[in-house]
Parts: structure tokens; C-alpha cells; sequence
């Protein structure tokens, strides 16, 4: 889920989660290298390897958009399963592709089945995965993989993850997180083409991510993924420390380093979250990248929470994110990525701070794009 210039894979508990793989990132907003045309020419070639087979499907808690599905119900169609989980910025910068490839070849025999495998315990929850299926607008198969029966079947370790299936069912293909979009599609136009299906064309299908969709700004992105658990987080720089599981006062220091953190007013700092105990508790993050998200939820989803943003001590303006107005001031509520920061200027270090008005928020990560 994180937003690197390079691969990194962090280790979480059993498992590695793939952070972020550029990719042709760049090049799928500039048009390709020669050399990313020879390499994504190539995916036309007589040599896309076996890579295995389709896995049972069994073990989701739930399917959205369709009844259950098993390999059989797939045999003869081409099949693009992608690993994802709906807080993840670097899948939802994917999804942007994934919708219009879905859109235009599924009438040519394409079936999307989206997998979703949690990260957060909030993202276990059926209810929470069929509001996100309705507002990002997913129409095509989702299993619910609350137990990662499926991600486990795959020997998937990424988000996200793609896997490209064939009409006989044999894995041919795969991607692991985000960029080499041309690559992957003329994958999809190679392998409907041995199905024997037709009527789509050979050119690639023009793609313009809005909002939480769009790519990030590569070149000035340099802050990384931190988690607000007492259990993994980096940088933080409250004076005296984390407090684990205890009620504690925090205070930002005079002075944050870029890419630290701190809170500031009664916190309790858990395993995987931070939770302010009383009004007026305050995050302040140090960074650098066009856009700041962050994971948050309210206790209660009933009881919507106000907070306020500040940039550099002063209202975000024209620098406000998709939940904030261009006071600062915005509204947490169900538990999901709220973009807060979107600049519009020349990108520079800025210190973020958020305050909320009530107890009961709960921060889980800061990611960047």
C-alpha cells in the first residue's frame, strides 16, 4: 500500500505486503520509451509461459455482483483476478484501468473477478467491502476473502496483485502492483485472441484516473507509508515516545523533521490505531508529496466526528483534498482513505495537522501520492 520510487516489501507478521511497484507509471501518462513499446510488444509473442492454474475459488465469506463462482464456471472465458483491498491507494490508482478494461472487453468474453483480502479489521467487515463495491462503482465479481482462503490459494503476498488466466484456466500472466498498464492489456488482447474472440480492436484503451484515481506526482513524491499503531510506525516524534495501550498527554515538538509524526492531547496509542481520548486531539505530520491520505474511521459510524486541517498553520485553500472544503474543515464518519491534501502548487516540505473536535476518531495510516 505504500508509494515508493522502488519495490518494497514490508514483513507483517507471516506475510510480505508488496508496497508499491512503479512500473510504467510515468509512461502511462507520457506515452512509452521505445523501450516499453519492445517490452509490451513482446506480450503479442508466441511465449507467454504457463505459469500454473486457476485455484479453487472456495472460502469467501461473501460474493458481491454475482453468485459464486468456481473454475468451471470460468472454463472458456479469459479471466483477470486482481488482489486488492479498498483502502489502498496503490490499487485504487490501478482500479482507474481495471474498470475501463472491464468495460470494454467483458462484452468480448473478459471476466474481472475482484478479490478482496483485508488489511485492517474494519476491511473484514461484508458491510464495509459492499459500500466501497457501490461507491467506486464495481460492477464485475467481487469475492469477499475475509479469511484469505483465495489470496492464500494463489500464493499471492501483494496488493495488488493481477493474475491473467487463460480460456483453459492456466495462469499466463501476472502483475504485481501498480504501472505496466500497456503491458497488462495487450496481455488481455493476446490472450481473447487465442480464445478465438474478436471485435476489440489492437489499440490500448485511454485512461484518465480523476480523484483518488489519479497517478501520483513520481517525481516530487518522498514521504512513505506510516502506519499510527504503536505496534509498526516510524518517525515518531512526540517528546517521551509511544505509550502503548495506555491513556497518555502527547505534545508536538517545536520542530518536526520531514517525515516525522506526532500527536498532540490525550492519545491511546494501540496496536494498529490511535485514538484521541478527548476533544482537540491533534496528528502533525512533516511531508512531502502532492497528496496526503489518511485511513481514519469514527467509533461510532453513527456519530460522524468534525475535524479541521491545517497546512503550514493555515488553510489548505486550493491545496485541499476530496474531504475537506478549502477551510480545512471536514467530517470523519465510516472507516476508509479520506484525501485531505491535493496541492496545487509547487511541491515542497509542508507540516499537515489535523484536529478533531471529539473524542473517538481512529487514525490507522498515513499514505501519499
Amino acid at each position: 500500500m505504500d508509494c515508493f520510487h522502488t519495490s518494497k516489501r514490508i514483513e507483517r507478521g507471516r506475510r510480505q505486503f508488496l508496497h508499491f511497484t512503479a512500473g510504467a507509471a510515468a509512461a502511462t501518462q507520457i506515452g512509452m520509451h521505445k523501450s516499453a513499446w519492445a517490452q509490451a510488444a513482446s506480450m503479442r509473442s508466441p511465449n507467454l509461459p504457463v505459469e500454473g492454474r486457476i485455484p479453487p475459488l472456495t472460502g469467501a465469506i461473501a460474493w458481491i455482483n454475482t453468485t459464486p463462482l468456481t473454475p468451471a464456471d470460468l472454463h472458456g472465458k479469459v479471466v483477470l483476478v486482481e488482489f486488492w483491498t479498498y483502502t489502498c491507494i496503490n490499487w485504487r490508482r490501478s482500479h482507474a484501468y481495471i474498470r475501463a478494461w472491464a468495460e470494454r472487453y467483458s462484452p468480448r468474453g473478459l471476466v474481472v473477478l475482484g478479490v478482496h483480502t483485508p488489511e485492517f479489521p474494519f476491511e473484514h467487515e461484508v458491510g464495509n467491502v459492499q459500500r466501497a463495491v457501490s461507491d467506486m462503482k464495481i460492477t464485475y465479481p467481487v469475492a469477499v476473502d475475509s479469511d484469505y482462503a483465495i489470496w492464500n490459494a494463489f500464493a499471492n503476498n501483494y496488493w495488488p496483485a493481477f493474475y491473467f488466466i487463460d480460456a483453459q484456466g492456466r495462469i499466463r500472466h501476472h502483475q504485481f502492483g501498480e504501472g505496466s498498464y500497456e503491458q497488462s492489456e495487450m496481455v488481455l488482447q493476446r490472450l481473447l485472441t487465442e480464445a478465438g474472440l474478436s471485435g476489440f480492436g489492437n489499440g490500448l484503451t485511454p485512461v484518465d484516473g480523476q480523484g483518488f484515481e489519479a497517478a501520483a506526482d513520481w517525481d516530487d513524491l518522498e514521504s512513505p507509508e506510516n502506519y499510527l499503531g504503536s505496534e509498526r510506525t516510524q518517525n515518531f516524534a512526540s517528546p517521551g515516545g509511544a505509550v502503548p495501550d495506555k491513556s497518555r498527554t502527547y505534545a508536538v515538538p517545536m520542530r518536526l523533521g520531514l517525515n516525522e509524526w506526532a500527536l498532540s492531547g490525550d492519545w491511546t496509542m494501540e496496536q494498529g490505531l490511535s485514538t484521541p481520548n478527548a476533544a482537540a486531539g491533534k496528528i502533525a505530520n512533516r511531508f512531502h508529496a502532492r497528496d496526503l491520505h489518511l485511513v481514519m474511521g469514527a467509533s461510532d459510524p453513527a456519530k460522524p466526528i468534525r475535524f479541521r486541517v491545517t497546512i503550514d498553520g493555515a488553510a489548505p485553500e486550493t491545496d485541499h483534498g476530496l474531504d475537506i472544503n478549502a477551510d480545512g474543515w471536514g467530517t470523519v464518519q465510516e472507516p476508509r482513505m479520506y484525501q485531505l491534501v491535493r496541492q496545487s502548487r509547487a511541491i515542497t516540505d509542508r507540516t499537515f495537522e489535523i484536529e478533531f473536535a471529539a473524542a473517538g476518531s481512529r487514525a490507522y495510516c498515513f499514505t501519499f501520492g
